[in-house]
């Protein structure tokens, strides 16, 4: 069993909690993920580690409640407990391997989505405590759906805000913003790292190949055990099938089949949709006993 530290709601239905699993903090390194379950007949919820403290033994997780596990999930509170929390899992971040060298040469930006800036944030701040200074664009909606903006400011080069609304920062996508750095303002980048909705990295990807820019995306598909086995979270890179668990969750961005891979992502939000549907009408004494709650 695994006990919740901390929780703090960050913006609407989306929360950060620390977890007291200090073998996976101790091995946790930029990119990885975890894969928890609440009790033993839970379904499996892939989460990409937010932090880590060795130290204290603890991992950040950040959720956003857009179905019926993470939603059970933002329900428990500091104290409580998680049966499975088991990571880190998947291949850490490709620049974790370079030479001091190699990284002193690179001028890199990362391109976050919505909750893709809380995996974001571990990154930057190893590139940080090994000298480099990257530059960062945080993407939300509006003002109220910004997230991690002070820990990004303390370890980043450069944070700079994109919302739909233009209630904070550059009004426009990540990509307007993107493309005025380069176009208007003179940056000049070496990598693109981009996490986020996977529409956003498509397009990201796509406004990057223009500029011949190596970008690299973090595939969020569903995963459930962990280990390839299941094949759930097979994805087409470079016209071969991967498995996001165990071969990324990292690819090169312009060989990603993202009309392939949010295709299947938009299978499973039905699947998961009808999930909830279901605990619902459990939860009101109306269960149906035929069909997919059996």
């Amino acid at each position: 069993m695994f006990k919740i530290l901390s929780k703090e709601l960050l913006a609407p239905n989306i929360y950060r909690m620390d977890i007291e699993a200090p073998r996976v903090a101790q091995s946790a390194k930029p990119g990885q993920f975890i894969i928890l379950r609440l009790d033993e007949k839970g379904e499996r919820v892939p989460l990409t580690i937010a932090d880590y403290d060795a130290a204290k033994g603890s991992v950040t997780i950040v959720i956003q409640t857009v179905g019926y596990s993470t939603g059970k999930l933002c329900e428990l509170n500091p104290g409580d407990m998680i049966a499975d929390f088991a990571g880190p899992l998947g291949q850490p971040s490709e620049f974790v391997h370079d030479s001091p060298g190699e990284l002193s040469r690179k001028r890199i930006l990362f391109v976050a989505g919505g909750v893709g800036t809380a995996p974001v944030y571990p990154q930057v701040k190893w590139l940080f405590e090994h000298g480099i200074k990257a530059d960062v664009i945080i993407g939300a909606k509006n003002k109220d759906t910004l997230i991690f903006v002070n820990e990004m400011e303390a370890v980043a080069g450069n944070v700079y805000i994109a919302t739909d609304d233009g209630s904070a920062g550059y009004k426009g996508l990540v990509t307007a913003l993107l493309c005025d750095l380069i176009d208007n303002q003179g940056k000049h980048y070496d990598e693109v790292i981009a996490i986020g909705p996977m529409i956003m990295m498509k397009f990201v990807a796509q406004t990057t190949l223009k500029y011949g820019i190596k970008t690299i995306v973090s595939l969020n598909t569903l995963m459930v055990d962990g280990t390839g086995m299941c094949g759930a979270c097979r994805v087409t890179v470079g016209g071969k099938t991967r498995f996001t668990c165990v071969d990324g969750p990292e690819f090169d961005g312009h060989q990603v089949d993202f009309d392939e891979a949010m295709r299947r992502q938009g299978m499973y939000r039905t699947i998961e949709s009808r999930k909830a549907h279901m605990a619902e009408e459990r939860a009101q004494g109306h269960a149906c006993n035929i069909g997919l709650d059996r």
